[in-house]
């Protein structure tokens, strides 16, 4: 088959050892909300994987929730893109061929709804990233107070959040077919099946009393919300991944998909309407989720922050040159063994010490190009998740986890730097949602221990547990302190130095064993 000269992406262009299966489209049975990268590198890529092998109706509806960049660029491609997968030897392609429609979640929340409500969807699976659950932070339960669910609240028809559409959508579907249908979550929150559930029924309770009451109702006997673990590092798409698809494959694909070779799905198989064969494609089955959970939000996530905010404020643009630093590969060593692991519970079968060389290994992917500005965005709603659990633990325990504290410290001098410290181009560009009202915290506070102090008391970050805690809310302001006088390579330093001092010495276990049972 001769290659096009650089015609766009589209059925007709799209070399056939591209595409993993031909044929007819199958019918939508999955509603996805949020269309961004991540999805498009992983879900879609192990459904259209079940689908190529076993078939069935599991065609997706991908719903983005504001940008129409993907929606647009997307419908003139025929619903299609491309997966680069990338390694600094070489990269291969794909095509995932299983979109059977885009649309924006904002333009058309009304199609959004009704598209839950068809009885031909059975699944509707989200990637919205943890601020978009729109959960309080001190409580864990919905935000009743944000005005896009008061405004959902409101409005059945138009409802404009992830709760509200998926809530909405279900009130719609009970009162139409009525099939049970299956809310997956692949975000990275802890237990993220049950909690999406949880603010399903927070919205349900906050309706007219009789309409919650028949809602609650059918939802606890007809929809299903199993939680599951994702994980796949895919950075921001660049123009030099453009490029090179169509250096490589002789067209232009508008929103190609950058992506590390490693990819894992472990599910909950608790499904109300049937699911893809997604085994087809590597995913894992086990009800074993919440250990995954575990392992990944901590050792990579919590990890992976570490490097992003140190890495930002050393000046390093992506994760690899941040990982090669040595101060910071030092303290996301310590971090990760001394810190996070202890409160872990590592999945049957899984060796610690081989998933964190293999972390290492992944982090050095120097021909991603993934950003320290992208993996350090948004982190008010990502750190509580991350950090507060292993704190926790670890005070209890009589250990001040220090490197924990400069995770939030180097977080703070990233969004929040206090007055006369430039934190650097790189810690400039990380986008949080509470970068406003932590700035105007900043400007109130007279040093770093200040701040930290108004953060935890009124910044509406981090829960109550740990806001309580002032001896390590006093480690947090003193490291940034050290930050902003002497800069990250001393904060790292100072944290080292303090966890060697507090460190007691403990036998190695010869079994590789790790964490709690």
């Amino acid at each position: 088959m001769s290659r096009p000269s650089t015609n766009r992406l589209s059925r007709a262009t799209a070399p056939t050892s591209l595409l993993r299966r031909q044929g007819q489209m199958p019918q939508a049975g999955i509603v996805h909300l949020g269309l961004g990268s991540f999805h498009r590198a992983h879900q879609a890529v192990y459904t259209d994987a079940a689908i190529a092998e076993r078939g069935g109706d599991w065609g997706i509806i991908g719903v983005a929730s504001r940008s129409r960049q993907v929606v647009d660029a997307m419908r003139e491609q025929d619903l299609l893109y491309t997966v680069a997968t990338i390694e600094p030897s070489s990269s291969r392609y794909s095509v995932p061929r299983v979109h059977t429609d885009v649309l924006v979640g904002r333009d058309e929340p009304g199609r959004v709804v009704r598209s839950i409500a068809e009885p031909g969807v059975r699944i509707v699976s989200l990637t919205v990233t943890e601020h978009g659950y729109t959960f309080s932070p001190e409580t864990g339960r919905l935000d009743l107070d944000d005005a896009t669910i008061r405004h959902d609240l409101e409005d059945a028809a138009g409802p404009l959040s992830t709760i509200g559409q998926i809530t909405r959508g279900l009130q719609q579907r009970m009162l139409g077919c009525g099939e049970p249908i299956t809310v997956l979550s692949c975000d990275n929150l802890a237990h993220n099946g049950r909690r999406t559930g949880q603010l399903v029924l927070d919205f349900i309770e906050a309706l007219d009393g009789a309409q919650a009451a028949e809602l609650a109702a059918w939802v606890e006997s007809h929809v299903r919300f199993p939680s599951s673990m994702v994980d796949r590092i895919v950075p921001a798409t660049l123009d030099s991944h453009r490029t090179a698809v169509t250096s490589a494959l002789g067209y232009v694909d508008a929103v190609p998909v950058p992506a590390e070779p490693f990819s894992m799905w472990v599910i909950e198989d608790e499904f109300a309407g049937g699911r893809p064969h997604w085994e087809s494609g590597g995913a894992v089955f086990s009800p074993e989720v919440d250990r995954y959970e575990e392992m990944k939000l901590r050792l990579l996530n919590g990890t992976h922050s570490l490097i992003a905010y140190l890495g930002a404020l050393n000046g390093h643009a992506t994760i690899p040159e941040s990982i090669a630093d040595e101060s910071i590969r030092g303290a996301a060593r310590s971090v990760l063994r001394d810190e996070y692991l202890p409160s872990v519970r590592i999945p049957s079968g899984v060796d610690a010490g081989e998933y964190e060389e293999a972390l290492f290994v992944r982090w050095q992917n120097s021909a991603l190009g993934h950003r320290t500005s992208q993996v350090g965005s948004d982190g008010s709603v990502k750190l509580p998740q991350r950090v507060c659990v292993p704190a926790l633990a670890l005070l209890d325990a009589g250990t001040m986890p220090h490197h924990l504290a400069l995770t939030v410290a180097a977080y703070l001098a990233c969004v929040a730097p206090p007055s006369g410290f430039d934190p650097g181009q790189h810690a400039r560009a990380i986008q949080d949602p509470a970068a406003q009202r932590l700035a105007a915290l900043s400007a109130r506070a007279r040093s770093g221990v200040e701040l930290a102090h108004l953060v935890f008391d009124g910044g509406r970050i981090f829960p109550a547990e740990l806001a309580a805690r002032g001896d390590f809310i006093d480690r947090v302001g003193e490291l940034l302190d050290t930050i902003t006088r002497s800069g990250p390579r001393a904060a790292a330093r100072e944290a080292a130095s303090a966890s060697d001092a507090g460190r007691e010495p403990t036998a190695q276990d010869p079994t590789g064993a790790v964490g709690a049972p």
